[in-house]
């Protein structure tokens, strides 16, 4: 990869703005809580979108529901009509419309639709045959699932040959980054703060002799500030002995990887590495919900000049599409939701208190009980006197009923969760960019693999 090629393209940024727009003037429809409305929140502005949602039919819903293409077909006409009412002119193409779309796939260069030759996400078809001998991948590949397996191994396969050392990001046992060590020779740090963890990762590491060496670290304690103190970050070179490090781990000669760390751990890593001045990233964000503060704090100045105030709900917008659960587990959801409507409705009843009472999260075993031990249980764990309210099977159907009207919530909110993930991966790149960094963003794997398969590839460019 040629520093020729790492040139900063203006479409991220043209994009952006445009995803923003639509976000902005859209936000009634999926700045919602479901789970809080006793009717379509949005219906009175929306009536042929109101017209449209309650006429399918509720065995249509999630086969809809998990292919954006079909539910922006089944939903947008009526939408448009409502916004040639209002005078309103939305970009609804871009609902269905991909950041990677433009991108060329080779193994030299991905070139954007301006002729804009960036990192690349090389398809390299020898690389993918030649990356494991069949016994080294039975080892390799062992306890770890099926589908995640694929990810690891489509994300080494569309890493650049930069001939760099590895900073492995959240790394777990470091399956990624002992992959990366053995098909690409590569000196691999892996950074985890669980310490039974990178025992695990480095024991295997020293079996196989691999120049894999962990560090046990908590991401959001390290920075140039706490280095010379910081007694929270250590190496792991033999699992029985600990020792102090008091440096930062990100330094300007290293490719860093992250593939699916978490809300803050992965803009924790763009943060600093940026400031470190690494020479490239290659990150995959995930759960963009799970962050610190109540609400998203935007990197990129365009983000940051947005007028969209997005709460932890808000960004778990993106992650409510299910392609991988089977029809068993899709069944149990619609169960356990129903059981949570019908209780809600219940305790607001009991309580006389018109507002939704959250409940910890349910074990699967409770599901194959019954409604009423179900509600029993609720009402012990929030302290809710259920007094002579105790038809449950009349509550059941309440919320069933309320479902209903959920999963249409829902079902338009959905059809902004795509434009709202895009908005958030370009805020990232866009950021990398302002930071002097070429930046790539493409699809590593495919959507039934796992639907957070962007891949953002970065190269800090020259001065």
């Amino acid at each position: 990869m040629n520093q020729e090629h790492l040139q900063q393209p203006s479409t991220y940024s043209q994009r952006f703005s445009q995803l923003n727009q639509l976000l902005e003037k859209s936000a009634a429809l999926w700045q919602v809580r479901a789970f809080e409305a006793n009717a379509l929140p949005w219906a009175e502005a929306f009536p042929q979108l109101a017209e449209a949602v309650w006429a399918l039919a509720d065995a249509e819903l999630d086969g809809l529901d998990a292919e954006q293409s079909l539910l922006v077909k089944a939903l947008s006409p009526a939408l448009s009509l409502d916004l040639k009412a209002l005078g309103q002119d939305w970009d609804l193409s871009l609902l269905t419309a991909s950041i990677a779309e433009g991108t060329v796939f080779n193994d030299k260069t991905v070139t954007d639709k301006a002729g804009v030759a960036e990192p690349s996400l090389a398809d390299n078809t020898a690389a993918q045959q030649g990356c494991l001998s069949f016994d080294d991948e039975a080892h390799f590949s062992a306890h770890i699932k099926g589908r995640k397996w694929q990810q690891i191994t489509a994300f080494v396969q569309h890493l650049p040959q930069l001939n760099l050392p590895v900073l492995e990001w959240c790394a777990g046992k470091g399956h990624l980054g002992r992959l990366i060590a053995k098909a690409r020779g590569a000196d691999v740090l892996s950074l985890e703060w669980q310490a039974q963890l990178c025992e695990a990762g480095q024991t295997f590491a020293d079996k196989w002799q691999l120049s894999q060496t962990f560090i046990c670290a908590d991401a959001f304690a390290i920075g140039a500030e706490h280095a010379a103190t910081n007694a929270s970050i250590t190496t792991v070179e033999h699992p029985s002995a600990a020792n102090p490090l008091t440096t930062n781990p990100l330094t300007a000669r290293q490719q860093a990887v992250a593939l699916h760390a978490c809300g803050d751990l992965h803009v924790r890593l763009l943060t600093l590495a940026a400031e470190a001045g690494t020479q490239a990233l290659a990150i995959s964000p995930c759960c963009y919900h799970l962050i610190q503060a109540s609400h998203y704090k935007p990197l990129s100045n365009l983000a940051q000049h947005s007028s969209l105030k997005l709460s932890r709900h808000d960004l778990q917008l993106p992650l409510q599409q299910s392609v991988i659960a089977n029809p068993k587990q899709q069944a149990l959801r619609h169960q356990e939701i129903a059981w949570r409507l019908g209780f809600d409705a219940l305790q607001r009843q009991c309580r006389q208190i018109d507002a939704y009472l959250p409940l910890p999260s349910l074990k699967q075993s409770q599901l194959s009980g019954s409604f009423t031990d179900f509600c029993l249980w609720a009402a012990q764990t929030k302290a809710v006197n259920l007094a002579k309210n105790r038809d449950f099977e009349a509550w059941l159907e309440i919320g069933r009923q309320r479902q209903q009207l959920t999963r249409r919530i829902d079902l338009v909110a959905h059809l902004f969760r795509t434009v709202l993930e895009q908005w958030l991966i370009l805020d990232r790149a866009c950021f990398l960019q302002e930071q002097g960094y070429g930046v790539c963003v493409g699809e590593f794997c495919a959507n039934s693999v796992t639907p957070r398969n962007t891949l953002i590839l970065a190269q800090k460019m020259a001065v």
